[in-house]
């Protein structure tokens, strides 16, 4: 008995919905309106590549995958065998309400159906230089969290053995850890803070290795302009205007301040129906390392523009709440390194009349 796929004619469209796992790859293979194929296979591109290229020789095919822990690579692989490859964000794959089981199976068939009837959303990719370069943005972030971890190792531990005594409350300085090596410790508690301290003096000298990894990619031809045009917003500095150039990329993918301000999560929530209009938190879309830098330079720049410190002053006797005020003066902020950047002018401090 013939297989479905063998009627297949040359420059069929073909659309393939790819649920991807660490091991094994869901494939679900729609043409015409119908499901042509379901098949698994292990999670490996030589394999995929040679069961498309055997199976659908001469058809224009095109694969969907949510974008998750893989990354972009198979995206690359694919673009590169000129196999068009659509990158969609899980959190945006239309799926029916009624819908209460979830399999592989049924989410490579959920997408190959979307990608059909071109309801889908897709991921910005960049490219594999700008990629590698934000890995030294996020493995500091990841290296901040490690020593945030291990300073409260240390606070947990002093707080244990009743060591805590004649040591400060409330926030502690690098200089206030440096101290505890003088405590007149024997034995294995010795051991134990040494050790400690030990680790969080090395992830100390990681963190500034990073630091200037990054100060370094701020010369760097492609990112300069851009880096610069950032760095003139009051709060903005050089850390953070690489950083923020490094995860949002160019400023021309987004068409307008709505899109940029949407893109980072922050604008409202909406629940609207009828007459009835309810909007709630903000959305929470996007990183929300990118959200927590907005956040502190917008602090900053409450004491250096005064136009900024007077918006913040009326949404807070608005709202009677500082976390909505500063998220108001966050979201007005990207929005503005937006038109600066594609504007190519520095920003002007605003006066307030």
């Amino acid at each position: 008995m013939r297989k479905i796929q063998d009627y297949i004619l040359k420059d069929n469209k073909i659309y393939v919905g790819l649920e991807d796992s660490k091991r094994t790859w869901k494939l679900c293979i729609r043409s015409d309106g119908m499901i042509v194929h379901e098949t698994s296979m292990p999670a490996d591109y030589d394999n995929l590549k040679r069961y498309l290229g055997g199976c659908y020789p001469g058809c224009r095919i095109q694969v969907i995958y949510e974008a998750g822990f893989s990354g972009f690579w198979l995206h690359d692989l694919l673009m590169r065998d000129e196999i068009d490859c659509v990158v969609t964000p899980a959190n945006r794959v239309t799926v029916a309400k009624v819908n209460k089981i979830k399999t592989d199976k049924r989410d490579a068939r959920r997408l190959a159906k979307n990608l059909e009837n071109g309801d889908y959303v897709r991921c910005h990719v960049p490219d594999a230089e700008r990629r590698e370069d934000r890995q030294l943005s996020r493995t500091l972030e990841q290296i901040q969290r490690d020593i945030i971890r291990a300073k409260n190792r240390i606070r947990r531990f002093l707080d244990f053995h009743g060591l805590n005594g004649d040591m400060k409350h409330g926030n502690w300085y690098s200089s206030d850890y440096r101290k505890l090596r003088e405590l007149p410790l024997q034995g294995s508690l010795k051991v134990c803070l040494d050790s400690y301290l030990h680790i969080l003096d090395e992830l100390e000298e990681t963190k500034a290795a990073f630091q200037k990894e990054l100060s370094l990619l701020c010369k760097k031809e492609r990112y300069a302009q851009s880096v610069n045009a950032k760095k003139s917003i009051p709060g903005i500095g050089l850390l953070t205007a690489i950083r923020l150039t490094l995860e949002w990329g160019e400023m021309s993918r987004f068409p307008s301040g709505k899109h940029i301000a949407s893109f980072t999560g922050l604008t409202s929530r909406e629940y609207s129906t009828g007459d009835s209009i309810r909007r709630g938190r903000i959305t929470g879309h996007g990183s929300e390392s990118v959200r927590s830098w907005l956040i502190q330079s917008s602090w900053r720049a409450l004491r250096l523009d005064p136009a900024l410190l007077e918006k913040f002053q009326k949404v807070w006797k608005n709202s009677g709440s500082k976390k909505k005020a500063i998220v108001a003066i966050a979201r007005k902020m990207a929005v503005r390194m937006r038109a600066i950047e594609l504007s190519q002018y520095h920003y002007c401090t605003s006066v307030v009349e």
